[in-house]
């Protein structure tokens, strides 16, 4: 195949509308409704073959979790290694694809992801992962799409990256894949990670071998398919459900991984960062660890705050898919002069917020995702009830009988070190402090030392020299800060997304920053005039 051929910047996937009667609304429910009515059966994808081990796992509806959607077979031992063989026979024929033929089975799944594949990724994702309409749509659908397409795009930006040429040389830059393969593990909150995670690797050229969580391996089932649909090639992406505990060490040994993809807890990620470490000496290659983690995330309201906005942003950051976003907002920092035209406001709209089954288009939270999940959120709305230093000011209920139900709870705490201030809980909890309006700054201080995390932050204010202060203090508070705005909603080739310290290694899904780290380049220098005599010129004037 030869020829320079141009990819053209991509403009985001338009959000669909789901109002009542429209044709995306009954193509969707009839989805919902085909998919809901049957239990599948998902196995290991390794090499391009469906591979069954008879030991089941089983995936249900978190809204209703006596509804069974799929049992999935796990991997073992033999499963694991034959992914990673799988992974390294592939290698072979994906580095004979140029960038344009890799970038065309991307581009290929998000245009059948756009139309035809639409509502099936969107049903399994609401099914799955209790998402409502609306997040299912800007996750699944249209985020995964823009990665699809903006990481296709980016890596052409990344291959114009060229050197300068003295006269006489030529010099260029060739960007390989990895010496190896890429281990991807992938969460539940968002299919859209899950997307960009195996295919940031792959469209540079890498082969993947790829764990999702357990909670989330119904929409990932549906991921692979697309892709392969798409006309990816057998063992360029092996999918291996199962422990994490018996796949992840397993796959961190192996001489040839060549770099981790990851989004999941901190905790986790460390421990991966421990394995690889100690596996150091038997590498072919160092290999390259991104990881994105916890938040801990805060909106901050200065005395000049607008009330609705502030409101709204509160709400919609620390509500929506139940607070089961890492950037979602779960501090808040409120003036007192703020917070006496919020408070009232700010509890009628939480009551208001409509909880339940997310099959119905209405509803605006659905259930957590699962037991474990409901039963450590409960913890620190049990802990606030019982604490002098909390008082929950607007919900706090929780019932599982049907399904995992946690109502959006504000709590008020006169410690801005409490509890539910500094650690992660991923749900739908929002902690405020309210300070002295003369303690603006003090406070700025309070909210970058409080959290080990830094992955999203927001400051409210209509005074551009409080915005500009906020933005000075809490310069590594936040790897994506706004202004004005809620902290969650990060946009694919708008606002690139990831964050420092505690909250990962701030590789920016979906820009080029990301897609670098997937290449190891090689340098080239080609001499069309080479030296003939080993003397320099200089040297004849001295004989």
């Amino acid at each position: 195949m030869f020829g320079l051929f141009e990819i053209v910047k991509p403009v985001n996937e338009p959000i669909f509308d789901y109002s009542k009667g429209s044709r995306a609304a009954g193509e969707l429910k009839k989805r919902i409704a085909e998919l809901g009515s049957q239990e599948i059966e998902i196995p290991l994808l390794i090499g391009g073959k469906e591979v069954r081990t008879g030991n089941f796992g089983y995936c249900s509806s978190p809204h209703n979790h006596s509804k069974r959607l799929a049992r999935f077979h796990k991997a073992g031992e033999k499963e694991v290694a034959a992914a990673i063989d799988a992974a390294m026979k592939a290698k072979k024929t994906w580095d004979t694809f140029t960038y344009s033929e890799r970038a065309s089975i991307f581009m290929r799944a998000a245009e059948m992801l756009s139309t035809s594949w639409r509502a099936t990724i969107n049903a399994a994702t609401m099914l799955g992962q209790s998402k409502n309409v609306y997040q299912a749509e800007i996750d699944a659908a249209c985020e995964s799409i823009d990665f699809f397409n903006f990481n296709a795009y980016n890596m052409t930006l990344l291959y114009k990256n060229q050197l300068g040429s003295d006269k006489g040389v030529w010099n260029y830059t060739e960007y390989r894949p990895l010496d190896g393969f890429v281990f991807a593990v992938t969460p539940f909150n968002f299919t859209a990670i899950a997307s960009n995670l195996i295919s940031a690797p792959a469209v540079m050229g890498n082969t993947v071998v790829w764990k999702p969580a357990v909670t989330g391996i119904y929409s990932a089932y549906f991921i692979m398919k697309l892709l392969q649909k798409a006309g990816l090639p057998d063992g360029v992406l092996n999918m291996i459900p199962g422990s994490g505990a018996l796949i992840g060490p397993m796959v961190m040994r192996n001489e040839n991984m060549a770099g981790i993809h990851f989004t999941g807890s901190t905790g986790v990620f460390n421990d991966m960062w421990k394995t690889v470490a100690a596996n150091i000496d038997s590498y072919k290659c160092y290999p390259r660890l991104v990881g994105e983690t916890g938040g801990k995330d805060f909106i901050f309201a200065h005395p000049s705050a607008e009330v609705k906005s502030l409101c709204a942003a509160l709400i919609r950051g620390s509500f929506e898919y139940q607070g089961q976003k890492c950037s979602a907002a779960s501090r808040a920092y409120i003036a007192e002069s703020v917070w006496k035209n919020l408070k009232d406001m700010l509890i009628s709209e939480v009551k208001q917020i409509k909880m339940g089954d997310v099959e119905d288009f209405s509803v605006f939270m659905g259930a957590v995702i699962d037991k474990s999940s409901f039963e450590n959120i409960k913890s620190y709305i049990d802990h606030a009830k019982n604490s002098p230093d909390a008082e929950i000011i607007a919900g706090g209920g929780c019932e599982m009988s049907k399904g995992y139900f946690v109502e959006p709870t504000l709590i008020l705490t006169t410690d801005p070190k409490y509890k539910s201030m500094q650690e992660e809980i991923f749900g739908p909890v929002l902690t405020i402090y309210v300070y002295k309006d003369e303690d603006f700054e003090k406070t700025l201080e309070l909210c970058d030392e409080t959290s080990p995390y830094a992955l999203t932050g927001a400051i409210f204010a209509e005074d551009r020299l409080a915005v500009k202060t906020a933005f000075d203090r809490l310069r590594y508070s936040a790897g994506n800060f706004y202004i004005n705005d809620k902290c969650t909603g990060a946009v694919v080739g708008q606002q690139p997304f990831g964050g420092a310290r505690k909250s990962g290694t701030n590789d920016k899904a979906g820009s080029y920053l990301n897609l670098v780290r997937w290449t190891s380049a090689r340098t080239v220098k080609e001499n069309f005039c080479p030296a003939v005599d080993f003397r320099y010129d200089y040297m004849n004037t001295w004989r």
